[in-house]
């Protein structure tokens, strides 16, 4: 197995493959397509790149393992390079010299999977990580890379220096089974084997090592058959999930990272690796059995409902390697601790969020961003299709369409004929779906605090919310209400027999409650009071200060490329249009126009001057002209997050210039997305046009010249042929 995922002509010792991370991943995706391992070695690269985008796989002690999965890999492969001199690939303690790129194809099977998270677990273990180091020749590194996917069979013998029974790493990370005496053991009271890992995302329950890395497989606590024989005692017991976005390192180095910090500090711990491979979830035993959970994730939690109610502690997949230590002692500490946040129960106070890793501000922008997602698909739906009517029946069937509908139909068509009647559907349609706009902003932010008991009050408090004229900000603060009014609920002491009723009956009631009458008797009119105010301040702006706000929303639209900030413009924007006057009509274009230059500019920048890039960003550049014009901002995160103090700034002003050139030639736009494509949405649509071009080109003569002008070396040579 192990000739079909590296061989020696995969391997690169001590070579100069050039300044950046970029090069390192293009040239090792380049070995790759060179021995016959991909098709295609610019999809390779750039699917590495992405995924390089979305979490730098530096790792301490100059590792780094860039992963992707990609439908020109022919198979699962590893491309390995020691280098002289060391990259810099995110790492906290600096660059690296041992880069495996690990590439595997689309919908790559299980036992694939599980021989490249082997190698990642074992990049984790000292010993291996010197050997690659002192290795000689491309056939030694060929040779170790063997030993840890394709192992020895384990032996039964007692570790030296162990007080129960473990499995070493080869033995883990091949997938050595343990057997129910594992999960008896945890689930069972003060009997438990040293640092369980049962790793649900390989369908394999690891064991952590406990002596020397290398030595031995020692016996596994499975092979005992009863919890007797292993460790007992009263350790903490803790439970985590580690994911990353690509699930083939950083889960499994995450889950032996815990697992091996866990021995460290006695403390029993389990893990769920959800990666690629797909398999077993901890077992509920376990899982009751713990005192704390991790999660260590860079994507949501499958079925996080299993842990409710358990003390938790989250982060980045990353933090779990790079400081495990740190997080078995903060998870025991949540055990202990009164108050303590919870899976699906309490945010916890400053101080303690400080030490979860977690603050307030984080913490309040995810309640909110939470909202917004969930609200922008009906901002979406309804904006469209009110849009679509205009298109079909004009601006004035905003007017006649209920009435339209009610009394006529296919056989009985109003004046205008067909293309009236199916305009009037459309906008009423499009009206209701818009609607359960401020209702689902609110819902979705109580959901964010206070998990499903916190829906019906959260929907309650927006319907309350548009009912009074509270609008936008109405369903932004009563959301808020909301879902820390059933957070309380949630809390209070109840009988045993009456717990059941709690998330069903008791909390929505008495939350909308109490939500109900603060929106109707505290905050309603005063919130109705400013949405009013603010929508007369939006209709007197002209001249300088319509501008001005066009620049700040430009600004802002270009900031974080689909960030909090991002989505804080474009919400205000999208709100405005339930009324549809002229002043939200300018916001909203205003923008989308702006949000339309990130892309825009990096494709043409890349266009003008590709030398300064590599071939994946080149790539990156042509599918950016389709995004931008689509208004997809994040058609440009990948430049940014490559080189972000050149490309932020150059896209901010160019957005500037594109915001205040739309509020300057009173553009208006009554579809919230769709960018050029919904041109027929568009008032002064060569204004629009003018003012998103000059944008972007301003943004693209910045990043070009800032490039140009600040980087050493360029990044990449352009091949040409004669």
């Amino acid at each position: 197995m192990a000739d079909s995922i590296i061989t020696t002509d995969l391997i690169t010792l001590d070579a100069d493959l050039g300044a950046d991370k970029d090069a390192v991943i293009t040239t090792l995706a380049g070995t790759l397509a060179a021995a016959g391992r991909a098709s295609d070695a610019a999809v390779v690269s750039r699917a590495a790149l992405d995924r390089e985008a979305q979490s730098a796989t530096g790792l301490p002690g100059g590792i780094a393992i860039p992963h992707c999965r990609a439908s020109a890999v022919a198979g699962a492969s590893l491309a390995f390079a020691r280098l002289s001199p060391k990259v810099d690939f995110g790492a906290p303690d600096g660059p690296a010299d041992l880069v495996f790129l690990i590439a595997a194809p689309e919908g790559a099977g299980a036992e694939h999977m599980k021989l490249l998270s082997s190698l990642a677990r074992a990049l984790v273990r000292p010993a291996f990580v010197a050997d690659l180091r002192s290795a000689s020749t491309p056939a030694e590194v060929v040779g170790l890379v063997d030993g840890v996917i394709n192992p020895p069979p384990a032996t039964t013998g007692t570790a030296a220096g162990t007080s129960g029974s473990s499995a070493t790493a080869e033995g883990a990370a091949a997938g050595t089974p343990a057997g129910p005496a594992t999960t008896d053991a945890m689930a069972g009271a003060g009997a438990t084997p040293v640092g369980v890992a049962e790793t649900g995302g390989d369908a394999t329950a690891s064991v952590a090592p406990a002596a020397e890395a290398g030595e031995a497989a020692a016996t596994a606590a499975a092979e005992h058959g009863s919890a007797d024989e292993v460790a007992s005692g009263a350790r903490p017991k803790v439970v985590a999930v580690t994911a990353c976005p690509t699930g083939i390192a950083h889960t499994y180095m995450a889950a032996d990272s815990l697992v091996a910090a866990g021995e460290r500090a006695g403390v029993d711990v389990a893990v769920e690796t959800q990666g690629s491979s797909g398999g077993d979830k901890l077992d509920p035993a376990i899982i009751a059995a713990a005192d704390a959970v991790i999660f260590a994730t860079d994507v949501g939690v499958k079925d996080r409902g299993r842990f409710a109610g358990k003390p938790v502690v989250e982060s980045g997949v990353k933090r779990a390697i790079n400081e495990p230590d740190t997080m078995i002692a903060e998870a025991v500490t949540a055990s202990t601790t009164p108050g303590a946040a919870t899976v699906g129960g309490a945010t916890p106070a400053p101080s303690q969020a400080a030490t979860k890793g977690i603050g307030w501000g984080t913490r309040l922008r995810q309640i909110l961003l939470t909202g917004v997602s969930y609200m922008i698909p009906f901002v979406a739906a309804g904006g469209l299709l009110i849009a679509l009517s205009f298109l079909l029946g004009g601006y004035e069937i905003s007017d006649s369409a209920k009435d339209i509908v009610l009394n006529n139909s296919i056989t009985d068509l109003p004046d205008g004929g067909l293309a009236t009647y199916f305009g009037a559907v459309l906008f009423q349609i499009g009206s209701l779906a818009f609607g359960f706009l401020v209702p689902a902003l609110a819902g979705y932010i109580a959901f964010a605090i206070a998990d499903r008991p916190g829906l019906a009050p959260g929907f309650t408090a927006g319907a309350i919310a548009v009912f009074v004229g509270a609008g936008f900000l109405g369903g932004l603060v009563g959301g808020l209400v909301a879902g820390f009014a059933a957070l309380w609920v949630g809390k209070l002491p109840v009988p045993t027999w009456a717990r059941g009723l709690m998330p069903v009956v008791v909390i929505p009631l008495l939350a909308s409650l109490i939500v109900g009458v603060a929106m109707f008797v505290l905050l309603g009119k005063p919130l109705a009071a400013v949405t009013s105010g603010l929508t007369d301040w939006l209709n007197g702006l002209s001249g300088t200060s319509a501008i001005a706000l066009g620049v700040i929303l430009g600004v802002m639209m270009c900031f974080d490329l689909g960030g909090p900030v991002n989505k804080a413009a474009y919400a205000f924007a999208a709100a405005g249009l339930s009324v549809t006057d002229n002043a939200t009509l300018r916001i909203m274009a205003a923008v989308m126009a702006a949000g339309m230059v990130p892309p825009l500019a990096m494709a043409l920048s890349t266009t003008l001057r590709p030398r300064l890039y590599t071939e994946a960003e080149r790539e990156n550049g042509k599918a950016a002209w389709l995004l931008g014009a689509s208004f997809i901002s994040e058609g440009a995160i990948p430049f940014a997050a490559a080189d972000p103090l050149r490309v932020l700034p150059s896209m901010m002003v160019g957005g500037a210039v594109t915001g205040g050139l739309v509020m300057a030639t009173d553009v208006t736009l009554s579809a919230p997305h769709g960018g050029i494509f919904v041109f027929f949405a568009i008032g002064q649509l060569v204004w629009f046009v003018l003012s998103l071009l000059a944008g972007t080109v301003v943004a693209a003569v910045c990043v070009t010249l800032a490039k140009e002008f600040t980087r050493k070396q360029p990044v990449s040579p352009v091949l040409t042929t004669a």
